[in-house]
């Protein structure tokens, strides 16, 4: 059971993580700013650094944060229905979670800031974003298209024996390196259309980045045979 200090020590890094994610909101990553943070809190400027080592330390909570906030929205779209019927959900899932938070799609899908390095654990947490999709290209088959990234997808789960477990506990009984071919064409889908919408490219063009969503992940289930 937690004690009063650190229920408050919990709090008050929170409200510092929203009010970071208000000013990346307002002006990218670029734009946050400790000490802006912390006068904004009441707060004096290295009373902040009781809470974080630094700059840097608070962007990689972020990006952690919208990692597992994206996957739970992913998780939540995993759905019945035929392979092709599942995949569109997932994405939808997707779709839905960065129109909601735009802010926080640029943080994870960019460098934050000129020398920034995300910490390893930013990588298990996108496979947890991509779980969801692997049972469902896993029960695919490659295209003539797909097949040579599948050859090299398939030598990856052959030298990384910790991709190769993410990808067979995820996806029982499916071809592993099918699986996640169609979970890299997928991410790639996903992170194009939205970068784009987010960023406002699609302004004045005459379609709604929804129905380009859905006429994408239709393509790709082709490709997929799904």
């Amino acid at each position: 059971m937690s004690t009063p200090r650190q229920r408050y020590r919990e709090q008050v890094r929170s409200e510092i993580k929203q009010a970071a994610l208000a000013q990346i909101g307002d002006g990218g990553a670029a734009a946050l700013s400790l000490n802006a943070v912390a006068k904004q809190l009441g707060m004096t400027g290295p009373a902040i650094y009781k809470y974080f080592d630094g700059r840097d330390d608070l962007l990689t909570e972020l990006i952690l944060d919208g990692y597992a906030d994206v996957a739970a929205a992913v998780r939540a779209g995993v759905s019945e229905g035929t392979p092709r019927e599942r995949l569109h959900g997932l994405a939808r899932a997707f779709f839905d979670w960065t129109l909601a938070n735009p802010h926080l799609f640029q943080l994870l899908a960019g460098t934050p800031s000129p020398g920034y390095h995300a910490p390893p654990e930013s990588v298990e947490r996108a496979r947890e974003v991509l779980g969801p999709f692997l049972p469902v290209f896993g029960q695919g088959r490659c295209g003539p298209a797909a097949e040579p990234l599948r050859e090299e997808m398939l030598r990856w789960v052959e030298e990384a024996p910790a991709v190769a477990d993410w990808v067979r506990t995820s996806a029982p009984g499916g071809d592993p390196a099918t699986a996640l071919t169609g979970s890299l064409l997928v991410w790639i889908r996903l992170q194009g259309i939205l970068s784009l919408q987010v960023q406002g490219q699609f302004t004045g063009m005459g379609h709604r980045a929804a129905t380009l969503l859905t006429v994408e992940m239709d393509a790709l289930a082709d490709t997929m045979s799904l």
